[in-house]
């Protein structure tokens, strides 16, 4: 199949092959420069294409960005899935979602984009389309903590609170220590992020949690202990 540009010319390969490596080029570049400095010449340049092409699968650079955080967001959820798929418990599985947010040889998403969602959260403030975007993320996030807090406890790991309401709490203290790391904050680097993160966890729903991610192993089990 190939892909008629918006310059006439034709694009080898797949529409979604061609798209993902603009996609791919664009959270390189906004991580690395910023959305304010990124030119759509950039992008072009890092995916190896030409800037009509780039213009004509996305048309605006508003566009390129909301885009590109959620082709982001499908690779982390896609991957952490996996991830944890072979986690023996509720409280496991929650503890690596936690870590795929702190902690960068946890991230199953390509790079470290903490610095993207400063520049994605700063156009939801004045961009309604973008804006939308960020509800639908944020909607996705605290759905993703809750079901995990109500697989918990079902089996019988995690105490009876109400689950949406302790992921509003846990994504916005994640959110918030998101921008610590991404300024780079000394106080709150990213393993602080993470244990500060989990005690309050293993605080809020009663199971038993030992530091040591991010040095040399950590630990989630039920509130005994055992």
């Amino acid at each position: 199949m190939t892909v008629r540009a918006a310059d006439g010319a034709d694009a080898p390969g797949t529409a979604d092959q061609r798209r993902v490596q603009m996609l791919r080029a664009a959270l390189e570049i906004i991580s690395e420069r910023g959305y304010a400095d990124t030119r759509i010449a950039d992008v072009a340049a890092r995916a190896g294409v030409s800037p009509a092409l780039v213009i004509y699968y996305f048309k605006t650079k508003d566009q390129l960005l909301t885009d590109a955080i959620r082709h982001y967001e499908d690779t982390w959820y896609a991957v952490g899935q996996r991830q944890m798929a072979s986690m023996p418990s509720a409280a496991t599985r929650l503890e690596e979602l936690v870590a795929m947010t702190c902690l960068s040889d946890a991230d199953p998403a390509p790079g470290s984009f903490a610095r993207l969602w400063l520049d994605f959260w700063a156009q939801a403030v004045r961009n309604e389309a973008v804006a939308a975007v960020r509800r639908k993320s944020d909607e996705r996030w605290r759905e993703a903590i809750a079901s995990l807090v109500r697989e918990g406890q079902e089996a019988g790991e995690f105490r009876e609170i109400d689950a949406d309401r302790f992921a509003i709490y846990l994504s916005t203290l994640l959110d918030g220590l998101t921008i610590q790391i991404a300024l780079g904050d000394p106080v709150v680097d990213s393993l602080r992020a993470f244990e500060l993160t989990m005690r309050f966890v293993a605080d809020e729903l009663g199971f038993a949690w030992t530091p040591g991610r991010g040095r040399t192993g950590g630990s989630a089990g039920p509130a005994d202990g055992t």
